[in-house]
């Protein structure tokens, strides 16, 4: 009755329509970059606001080390919960957490500074590792309360974070572990679904496998040439080819639902992110969906506000427009900083009204935020 109850807030709290076909997104871009003064300004405001977030988040850490939050999928506007999942109560009640929204807690940690052995929150740090990497199985998939393949590339790439600023073996051979998963059910179409050795693929779930094998290659885990030459043929093949929205990424290209989607911000986003996690940095490939990104982000801020959109959105924007720098990426990240900052709530926390809950909401605002800083491998050119 809980999860029940769980399902139809979240459909509730998630019903708006988005028309993927519809006419071009209005160019609604951020405003101009502030003065290098005003910047610096919103810099320092960014950093306090950070940190109040992870104070936030480092008081609702459960015991086991995780943090608990809904399982389940982005499915339309919706956030679907799982019936296989445990619910929120079920995790505080059993000892176990959400394996993803804990990965992205603890990158908001990293992105801050605070390591295992250093910074105010280095115990949450610690906590934080050791819980996931507990959640390792013996086949190498790491997943705790019904979590599947996007939070094990989040995991992942946690692990490969955490490896590479303060390795130690238990980390490492659970990151192998992991790495070797997504390796091993890696299918015929180049990419990665909900579930490991799905038969289908979308470039959502394909992009964070992507990022994850990117990380752990950059600190020395052996991840096979090949298997990342068939992902990024994958990514290529995503792109749209002609016609109005050409050089857009499609959600999907086989089975149900393929060619239907390329014009979502997220997944556009993802894209471009795809391809710098290869090494791949072509403005022609990258700028019709980096111009998309900047067209249809006030639509995306004023409506998904407090949506897993949102969030997962930007995640992937920022990475994306910090590579290709310049204006358009300080332009974007001031606009996006003053965005948080608006919605940051009297205790600390960023709701997350539609996904996951407020955990990841607070997580991922904190990483945006903390973005300057450059702490997270991934956030560096």
């Amino acid at each position: 009755m809980v999860r029940h109850g769980a399902l139809l807030a979240a459909m509730a709290l998630c019903a708006l329509a988005r028309a993927q076909d519809a006419a071009p997104v209005p160019d609604n871009r951020p405003e101009p970059a502030a003065s290098e003064a005003a910047s610096q300004r919103l810099r320092e405001d960014s950093e306090r606001a950070a940190d109040r977030g992870l104070q936030w988040l480092a008081d609702r850490q459960l015991a086991c080390g995780g943090w608990a939050a809904l399982v389940g999928h982005k499915m339309m506007d919706d956030y679907v919960v799982l019936d296989q999942a445990l619910s929120v109560e079920e995790q505080v009640a059993r000892g176990h957490a959400h394996l993803g929204v804990t990965a992205i807690a603890g990158m908001a940690f990293l992105a801050g500074g605070h390591l295992p052995d250093r910074g105010t929150h280095r115990e949450s740090i610690r906590k934080a590792i050791d819980y996931v990497v507990g959640c390792s199985r013996d086949n190498g998939f790491l997943t705790d309360s019904g979590t599947r393949m996007y939070s094990h590339a989040f995991a992942t790439l946690f692990l490969a974070e955490v490896y590479g600023m303060a390795g130690s073996e238990p980390v490492q051979a659970a990151l192998e572990k992991a790495v070797n998963l997504i390796v091993d059910c890696q299918n015929q179409q180049g990419g990665w679904r909900y579930n490991p050795f799905d038969r289908e693929a979308d470039l959502s779930v394909t992009v964070c496998q992507l990022q994850a094998l990117r990380a752990a290659r950059n600190i020395g885990i052996k991840v096979p040439e090949g298997t990342v030459d068939r992902a990024v043929a994958y990514v290529q093949r995503s792109r749209t080819r002609s016609g109005r929205n050409a050089g857009l990424f499609y959600y999907k290209i086989q089975g149900r639902g393929a060619y239907e989607k390329n014009r979502e911000f997220a997944i556009n986003a993802a894209g471009v992110t795809a391809l710098n996690s290869a090494g791949i940095h072509d403005p022609a490939l990258s700028d019709p969906a980096l111009e998309f990104l900047l067209r249809a982000y006030g639509e995306v801020a004023e409506g998904y506000g407090t949506h897993y959109y949102f969030w997962y959105g930007n995640y992937y924007a920022c990475q994306a427009l910090f590579q290709d720098g310049g204006p358009r990426f300080r332009r974007y990240h001031d606009q996006l900083a003053r965005d948080i900052l608006r919605t940051q709530q009297p205790d600390g926390r960023w709701r997350n009204d539609c996904g996951p809950g407020d955990a990841f909401g607070t997580a991922m605002a904190c990483i945006l935020l903390q973005q300057p800083r450059q702490y997270l491998p991934i956030f560096q050119r």
